[in-house]
């Protein structure tokens, strides 16, 4: 893949910074309050970008039931009872950015200013998706409003889209300058991990993030204000105006280096973590049942039960909503497959964290096509996605090698089998061939969306399923208290304490006045 490796982490970059610099630096990210002078807005991008990773094997995760803890020491596999954690600090950050880009000259400043409103958007849609309205319009002045009024989940998702669709004006006009002039327009390239200043890549991935924002807003598409139809269609309708990601090498992605950033999974945990943690069965089972080669790649085989490794009926997934002592006991049995190991714990870099991926893309695109939001051709679309996604694991068609963990084997210690794969038997099968534009074809869109966004991309693959039902999530004692799954975070404590009656108000208007994890905000309505 051609994306810039994430060479160095933030602390790193920081002690290459002269002293001067960095106190000014710190001061940055560290006091909201300080007036702050003469910094480059490139200096701020490592922790702007960063902050935008949700790395895999957190809880995350687990409340996307692709994996499961069987330990109770290590943790569980509980759905959350309280408060969410927001992102004002990274957004504290993108007001620095701004503050000093329009100190500079308009062809210094005009490419991080254009890059600040994607992140403004992306971080304000983030955190409405956990918990409705929030302070937008009023947030981020410090000193000067400590008690910003809410704005609704409805504005936010206003506001949001329109920084989008100003973003990818100003980069276009910026993109059409730099083809005559050979770069008068600049991100520099040492500190943007992600794209190395490739304004193009940017501009595709701004328009590819909206396409997310407008499923999202699938419940919404007859509201007038939003006009969710006609934003999709104008995106899809104008490649040159709306350059979108057309292959993998357009992927916003975190990637590990094995150097400065190590993938959560590695050889460095691979003693604590490989046995007390193990795949879930939401995901597992569903690339079994499907004969899904990417099970392979991605789980070990449960050889307790006395099939042949590459049976695909020795890949099964712990059960979320299972008592941890029960799902312990069958991991212990040899009856759940643990994660991956070769893919996994072998290297320091294990693979790329998606933030917004080009799979994901073709299945909204698929989406949006089968409810007849636009024109086009959903199966093409929903095969891309699937097809792109077998490369990120490097499934083949045809030869393929896969590796496992020999029985009671130590790390490197690898059996190999070489495996044949079909594309054209894997797709020809009825659950996975597209049903048509109706709802079996959506749920199959959705199954697929479901599988290319393990370990990857936040929060969506819960998004979706609270969005949609797809696919169905395990619900039991194992990951709730009261047999349900939350729709909701509630809002921090400290909102609650620091701007308490415009947080009152919030709660009343949306919720009846009960900040309650179970109740659905207005983009689910």
């Amino acid at each position: 893949m051609k994306s810039l490796k994430y060479k160095i982490a933030s602390l790193a970059i920081l002690a290459t910074v002269s002293l001067g610099c960095k106190k000014q630096f710190d001061s940055a990210v560290q006091n909201k309050n300080l007036p702050i002078s003469g910094l480059s807005p490139a200096l701020l991008l490592p922790n702007i970008e960063t902050s935008m990773l949700a790395p895999a094997f957190g809880q995350d995760e687990r409340q996307n039931q692709y994996t499961a803890c069987n330990y109770f020491y290590y943790g569980d596999n509980r759905y959350w009872t309280g408060s969410a954690s927001l992102s004002y600090t990274p957004l504290t950050n993108v007001v620095a950015m701004e503050g000093e880009a329009n100190a500079l000259a308009a062809t210094l400043s005009k490419p991080y200013l254009a890059l600040a409103k994607f992140f403004r958007a992306f971080y304000f849609v983030n955190m409405s998706l956990k918990v409705g309205d929030l302070p937008m319009t009023q947030a981020l002045q410090g000193l000067k409003n400590t008690t910003p009024v809410y704005d609704t989940q409805k504005q936010i998702f206003i506001n949001s889209l329109a920084l989008l669709e100003s973003a990818n004006k100003d980069l276009g006009e910026m993109i059409a300058v730099n083809k005559i002039t050979q770069g008068t327009y600049v991100v520099d390239s040492k500190y943007d991990f992600f794209y190395k200043g490739d304004l193009l890549k940017w501009q595709k991935a701004i328009n590819t993030y909206r396409l997310r924002i407008l499923i999202s807003l699938s419940k919404k598409v007859s509201d007038a204000d939003l006009n969710v139809k006609g934003q999709f269609a104008s995106i899809l309708g104008d490649a040159v105006k709306y350059p979108i990601m057309t292959s993998m090498d357009d992927n916003l992605q975190y990637i590990y280096d094995g150097v400065f950033t190590f993938y959560p999974n590695s050889s460095r945990n691979f003693g604590n973590d490989a046995t007390r943690y193990n795949t879930g069965a939401t995901y597992i089972n569903l690339l079994a049942s499907l004969k899904d080669l990417r099970v392979m790649k991605v789980a070990e085989p449960a050889r307790g039960l006395k099939f042949d490794d590459t049976d695909f009926r020795s890949f099964v997934g712990g059960i979320s909503g299972q008592d941890q002592s029960t799902m312990a006991a069958l991991v212990q049995a040899g009856k759940v497959s643990l994660i991956g190991r070769h893919r996994y714990y072998e290297t320091l870099v294990g693979e790329n964290t998606f933030i917004v991926s080009y799979p994901e893309m073709c299945f909204n695109i698929a989406e949006a096509i089968n409810q007849g939001w636009v024109g086009g051709n959903a199966e093409t679309w929903y095969k891309n996605g699937i097809f792109a996604d077998f490369g990120f694991y490097g499934v083949n068609d045809g030869a393929n090698t896969v590796l496992f963990q020999k029985s009671g084997g130590l790390l490197g210690d690898d059996v190999s089998y070489n495996v044949n794969f079909s594309y054209n038997d894997y797709y020809n099968q009825p659950a996975v061939k597209y049903a048509g534009n109706n709802v079996d074809g959506w749920k199959q869109i959705l199954t697929q969306k479901y599988i290319a966004f393990a370990r990857n991309s936040g929060m969506e693959a819960y998004y979706q399923w609270r969005r949609t039902g797809v696919p169905t999530f395990s619900v039991g004692a194992g990951n709730t208290d009261n047999g349900a799954i939350p729709l909701r975070f509630q809002y921090p404590t400290n909102e609650r304490s620091a701007n308490a009656a415009n947080y009152k108000a919030a709660v009343q208007s949306q919720y009846g006045g009960s900040d309650d994890i179970f109740q659905l905000m207005w983009l689910l309505k």
